[in-house]
């Protein structure tokens, strides 16, 4: 697989999730799959992203960053949402916040199979520390 072909799967995976197009998620991520070192596989992972949805119902993956080395994959994800309640142990509670996920996959037979991932929850706390509640 060139790193062409392994960017245009990644894309194709982000244009699944950003419709929550479930059904069609087994054909980019692995029945074995691990999120950050532990092994959740295919139910678990799509049960950690309908939850990520539930509780950020403006959830939206937008690719800043993409970087394709078969059989890895580094990305920058941008996300500009409103999660709902608490989101990384943060009060957040609707108020519209701008982050970034820097994320590496693993890739086997085409599918993601490691997802090691990191979220700038920095950005967050200074973005709630510098807003009145309620904005």
């Amino acid at each position: 697989m060139t790193p062409a072909d392994l960017a245009s799967i990644y894309r194709q995976y982000i244009a699944c999730l950003n419709p929550r197009d479930w059904s069609n998620l087994g054909r980019f991520v692995h029945d074995e799959v691990s999120h950050n070192g532990k092994r959740i596989g295919l139910a678990g992972y799509r049960q950690m992203l309908e939850n990520d949805y539930a509780s950020i119902p403006d959830l939206h993956f937008n690719i800043e960053l993409l970087v394709a080395e078969p059989p890895c994959v580094a990305s920058r994800l941008q996300f500009n949402c409103s999660p709902k309640a608490r989101f990384l142990e943060l009060d957040v509670d609707g108020r519209k916040v701008s982050f970034a996920e820097n994320v590496f996959y693993a890739f086997k037979d085409g599918r993601i199979v490691e997802v090691r991932s990191v979220i700038d929850k920095a950005a967050i706390e200074a973005q709630l520390s510098t807003r009145p509640e309620g904005n």
